[in-house]
């Protein structure tokens, strides 16, 4: 009977000991959240994403109404035409200018050949002249005429593009691949600009930022390899393996829900561990970290 009392004694011990090991350091998961935004203003005739699912980055969403959009470019585009018939007509104008430019230099080498005669007068050639460079001034207005509706056109053409762009981004597609964590929107409802429709963030990957003493501080370095601990039941701990990515150059107080109100009061280092997520890590679960 004593030798079953001291082998139950010895486990009990051993189960003890191995409870109250405590880890070099505390901390708790993170991820690295986005929160995504809608850039256009309307109503989201379309918002099939649901919390808790995972959807693809290029995955569309949602659709915001691009009707009143739609409108816009058709007037712009009704401009735009009326415009770009003024074209054949500024060419006609030039074309009869140029026309009547012609006659009267066959005119001119007429009163040329006359004058060399002595039938001509030189008034008769520099009216002539003058009549020539007032049909040049005539046909170089009228080219502006022209430049300005080439520059009406490009404006318009110009705006165009910017509604087309605006439409575009009126069909909500998602950019990154992860879990929808908070929904703050509904399908039917109005959005503006910059307004937040939902937060998203990779689980695949899950970082445990955890808190080391100034004395273990020289111990920890980009890029090691560390146990990061979770519980897993009362007496079961799952055990992975972590990098360590990211080491603060600042001290700070040990967060309040870390340890005993003694150990709070000391300065430590916040650290962040980089694990493989098999869907037991869950943001803001505790965890614990070794280092080998």
């Amino acid at each position: 009977m004593k030798k079953y009392l001291l082998i139950i004694a010895i486990a009990l011990l051993a189960s003890c000991s191995g409870k109250n090991k405590k880890s070099d350091a505390y901390g708790n998961f993170e991820a690295d959240e986005v929160i995504i935004s809608s850039e256009v203003g309307g109503k989201l005739l379309l918002f099939t994403i649901e919390e808790g699912s995972v959807i693809d980055s290029g995955k569309l969403i949602g659709i915001v109404d691009t009707t009143d959009l739609q409108l816009k470019k058709e007037q712009l585009m009704a401009q735009r035409g009326a415009i770009s018939t003024k074209s054949p007509n500024i060419a006609a104008q030039i074309e009869v200018q140029q026309q009547q430019k012609n006659n009267l230099l066959i005119d001119k080498a007429r009163i040329e050949k006359l004058l060399k005669d002595g039938a001509a007068t030189k008034k008769q050639l520099d009216d002539i002249n003058g009549s020539i460079n007032l049909v040049d001034k005539q046909i170089a207005s009228i080219a502006t005429q022209n430049s300005s509706v080439g520059d009406e056109i490009l404006g318009i053409d110009k705006q165009i593009a910017q509604i087309n762009q605006t439409i575009k981004k009126s069909y909500l597609v998602n950019s990154i691949k992860g879990t929808v964590l908070d929904k703050y929107m509904m399908q039917d409802e109005l959005v503006a600009p910059g307004k937040s429709l939902y937060k998203i963030a990779d689980l695949s990957y899950i970082f445990l930022k955890a808190y080391v003493s100034e004395s273990q501080l020289a111990a920890v370095k980009l890029g090691q390899k560390v146990e990061v601990l979770i519980d897993k039941g009362e007496k079961e701990m799952g055990k992975y393996e972590g990098i360590v990515t990211w080491v603060s150059s600042t001290a700070e107080f040990t967060p309040k829900i870390i340890q005993t109100k003694e150990e709070r009061v000391n300065l430590v280092y916040a650290v962040k561990i980089k694990v493989k997520n098999d869907g037991a890590m869950k943001i803001g679960m505790p965890g614990e970290v070794n280092f080998k």
